[in-house]
């Protein structure tokens, strides 16, 4: 018969601690939470406990999902450990509230919290690249969400480059994968254009790591522009509320970022269309103008010639009418003593020769007599 185990308090502590430590190195346990509060904004301290027993925890603030409120269920993955000095305690690794009421009331306390931070506000958000040439795509590479923003995308237009980064999209690993994509994205030296966040629909639970804390602030924190599409239409979670674009499915997520080329293929038609008949409606207008100025023109240059026809017909009659040889057939005579042409008495004297101009003849006289005119 083996004797029974005796040992000193330390001792005590020692075996239980090398026990549990491979009997149990970690455990999940799921209660209603009570005696919650927060040491030196550091160290967190709670109770777990159903209808016959109470479990103490202690962890840190950084393993928070969010604001928590006693009476809330919470599903708190730790280490049980028997402290020397403070007895039995389960140290946290990481918690969730669970069933439905419990996370939406986390839900609602952490939105509460982020929206007075100005987390959600619109003058946060901006605009999506239209289309964009590089695609960051966070999600299952495994899932639904993955094949439908994929077809669609590619249906809609092509040429778009898609760089995945394959996270857990539920889980409790689900918060700390994303948070590690967003980043990696981020840190890039050649980022992509948009980040899209994506999973399919599921139970509330199943959503939960889209609506953490830690999530919602590396979404919000992206300098890269945002879009995230969590679960159906009717599922919205916080890290939609603080990207700078949700969508209600993955497929919408793909509608959002790119246009449907038969639709751009039928605007340019119409474009083409539209032009062809502006061009030919511009160029019948030139060719009328064309054709008016030709006329103007051509009635311009009747117009001055016949006013030149005009003036040169009356310049000829002024020179007829100044022609010497027309006044001599009218009866005159051109007198010139020597070569100058006489046109005074006083420019002769008696017995000076004169050359008498007829139309048909010259005669050769000698002034006998100068008898001037009267005035």
């Amino acid at each position: 018969m083996n004797p029974e185990p005796a040992f000193t308090v330390s001792e005590f502590v020692a075996v239980l601690n090398q026990t549990l430590e491979y009997a149990y190195p970690n455990v999940t346990v799921t209660g209603e939470l009570a005696n919650f509060r927060v040491s030196k904004n550091r160290w967190v301290y709670f109770d777990l406990k159903d209808d016959q027993a109470t479990v103490r925890f202690f962890g840190t603030v950084y393993q928070l999902p969010g604001p928590l409120e006693d009476g809330m269920m919470l599903g708190v993955r730790g280490v049980p450990r028997l402290h020397p000095q403070y007895g039995f305690s389960v140290t946290v690794q990481s918690m969730q509230p669970t069933g439905e009421g419990s996370i939406k009331k986390a839900a609602q306390l952490l939105q509460a919290k982020l929206a007075a931070e100005g987390l959600f506000d619109a003058e946060r958000k901006r605009p999506l690249p239209y289309p964009p040439q590089h695609i960051g795509l966070i999600t299952s590479g495994e899932s639904a969400a993955y094949r439908d923003f994929i077809k669609i995308l590619n249906a809609r237009w092509g040429g778009v480059r898609v760089t995945l980064i394959d996270v857990q999209v539920q889980g409790e690993a689900s918060s700390a994968q994303v948070v590690a994509a967003l980043q990696q994205f981020n840190q890039l030296a050649t980022s992509p254009d948009v980040l899209v966040v994506t999973r399919g629909g599921g139970s509330t639970e199943d959503l939960q790591a889209f609506s953490t804390e830690q999530v919602t602030r590396a979404v919000a924190a992206s300098r890269i522009p945002t879009l995230v599409a969590i679960g159906h239409e009717v599922d919205i979670s916080l890290a939609e509320l603080a990207a700078d674009q949700r969508a209600s499915t993955p497929s919408n997520a793909a509608e959002l970022l790119t246009p449907d080329r038969r639709a751009v293929l039928g605007t340019l038609h119409g474009h083409r269309e539209r032009f062809v008949h502006l061009l030919g409606s511009h160029l019948e207008g030139v060719r009328r103008e064309l054709r008016m100025n030709a006329q103007g023109l051509h009635d311009s240059v009747r117009q001055i010639t016949d006013q030149e026809r005009a003036r040169l017909d009356l310049q000829r009659k002024l020179l007829h009418a100044y022609n010497p040889t027309e006044a001599l057939a009218r009866g005159y005579a051109l007198v010139r003593h020597g070569i100058a042409l006489v046109h005074s008495g006083r420019q002769v004297a008696v017995g000076d020769d004169l050359t008498v101009q007829l139309t048909d003849a010259q005669l050769a006289v000698t002034v006998k007599r100068v008898t001037m005119n009267k005035e």
